[in-house]
């Protein structure tokens, strides 16, 4: 099933209510939980910048808060023509939730995008369980 149209509805929707007074860049994003329920996010800036929480993040953050714990498929948009991909701290998060093989539509202001994968966006995931042995 086909959940683009559903995600980037609800990034958009999430991207009108991003709080980005220092540097007017707003962004949507919608993951796709493993239950099937769309889960939104904005960026939310803050005057100290590092405290600046990214919308992927808010995103995964809300759909953890609901009790899903995996997420299939992410969206996200921001207000130029350019294509928007997530950061490394949020290719991280995204990694920490979804398979490498999760779709990952990067998306411009007019809503084209450009798809790829957890995977590809991050071939070299950080995974604790890696570091104990």
């Amino acid at each position: 099933m086909d959940h683009k149209k559903e995600l980037l509805a609800a990034a958009r929707k999430a991207r009108r209510r991003a709080y980005a007074p220092y540097s007017n860049f707003r962004v949507g994003a919608a993951v796709l939980g493993g239950n099937g329920r769309v889960y939104s996010g904005c960026n939310v800036e803050n005057a100290s910048f590092g405290l600046t929480c990214c919308a992927e993040r808010n995103a995964v953050f809300a759909m953890v808060a609901d009790g899903e714990k995996r997420l299939r498929e992410v969206l996200v948009i921001g207000g130029n023509a350019g294509f928007l991909p997530p950061c490394g701290a949020c290719r991280q998060v995204l990694a920490e939730f979804a398979a490498p093989t999760a779709r990952v539509h990067m998306c411009n202001a007019k809503g084209a995008c450009l798809s790829t994968t957890v995977g590809e966006l991050l071939p070299f995931i950080f995974h604790l369980q890696q570091e104990r042995k």
